[in-house]
């Protein structure tokens, strides 16, 4: 069956994880040798990490070490180079993911463009969406999906302009076309998903063909007060559209505890009732996890709140692979 591997054993994979570039293959500024040279570059200091610094460069062009530059004010603070994830994922016999792009690289997608061409079989990519004012996003949108092969998309409200709404018209025109491509639309509602059901609520009804991935059950952790009590049940209720789907993923995000995060057993069990197992699906949110419980770690905590929830094994089956190869079809096959 194609959620099997080749030993048997049911197919894990990983809905939620993030991969950026490492030091070595950061674009890399060098400084001209060429005295003569009079173009100048307000860059990076190697010799005393003095950003005001400025240097020469030669005039046929800026050099560069490689080609991946993160994002100014988004350098990462711990390593999650294609490599560590690799070494991870064998480690804990996971045998595909779903690559989120960054925020580390922002719009600049080629890394992660790389990593897909490089490993077809093994990983699907999840493009950032561009929401400027100007609508370039929606372009920006179609050439990833069928140009570079991406096979679904984030909404980060928080990139988008000031006092503006994803249901502005830019970001219906993205939501409605991603349908039209077949291509699920995830939101990340680290503020709160009370901030934006409005938003995912009018999305999920003006365009009933566009799936919906919630990140990290969208941010529900288990509610002490009324206000954390309305954002869960809120959740539960958006099971009501059929396209809506929840990661259980980066499940440090939303626990209260420590590794195996076990205040998490009863929401599982809840959205499980509520969604089905089928539209639920486990994610690491590596490399994020790696310190907190470590990748493999992270595995097993799910595999274990799964069981506290007195979940079946079909449904754990479902949960931890079966639900991402069902939604993305033709991935991750024998």
């Amino acid at each position: 069956m194609a959620s099997a591997n080749a030993q048997g054993r049911p197919k894990t994979i990983d809905s939620h994880l993030h991969i950026w570039a490492s030091p070595q293959e950061v674009k890399s500024p060098l400084p001209c040798t060429n005295v003569s040279c009079k173009t100048k570059f307000r860059g990076w200091d190697w010799t005393n990490g003095n950003t005001n610094h400025a240097f020469s460069f030669l005039c046929l062009g800026v050099q560069a070490a490689d080609k991946y530059p993160y994002f100014p004010g988004q350098e990462p603070t711990l390593p999650g180079h294609l490599d560590f994830l690799l070494q991870c994922m064998e480690e804990a016999s996971v045998e595909g993911a779903l690559i989120v792009q960054p925020i580390n690289h922002k719009f600049d997608h080629s890394l992660v463009t790389s990593v897909l061409k490089k490993h077809p079989t093994k990983f699907v990519g999840c493009c950032l969406a561009n929401p400027a004012e100007n609508g370039t996003g929606v372009k920006q949108l179609e050439d990833l999906i069928l140009k570079d092969g991406y096979r679904a998309v984030r909404f980060n409200p928080y990139l988008w302009p000031s006092g503006q709404q994803m249901t502005n018209e830019v970001g219906k025109a993205m939501f409605s076309r991603a349908g039209e491509l077949g291509v699920p639309v995830g939101f990340m509602c680290m503020k709160g998903l009370n901030l934006h059901i409005s938003e995912i609520t009018e999305l999920c009804t003006e365009f009933p063909s566009t799936a919906v991935l919630l990140d990290h059950l969208a941010f529900c952790k288990p509610p002490l007060n009324d206000e954390e009590k309305l954002a869960f049940s809120e959740l539960l209720k958006l099971s009501r559209f059929p396209q809506v789907y929840v990661k259980f993923s980066a499940l440090f995000r939303v626990s209260r505890m420590s590794s195996p995060y076990l205040d998490l057993v009863p929401l599982l069990a809840e959205v499980v009732s509520n969604f089905g197992a089928n539209r639920v699906m486990w994610g690491s949110d590596f490399p994020y996890v790696v310190p907190e419980s470590g990748y493999k770690g992270a595995k097993e905590a799910a595999c274990l709140i799964a069981s506290q929830a007195s979940l079946s094994s079909s449904e754990v089956e479902w949960i931890m692979g079966k639900t991402v190869m069902q939604l993305f079809q033709g991935q991750w096959l024998p």
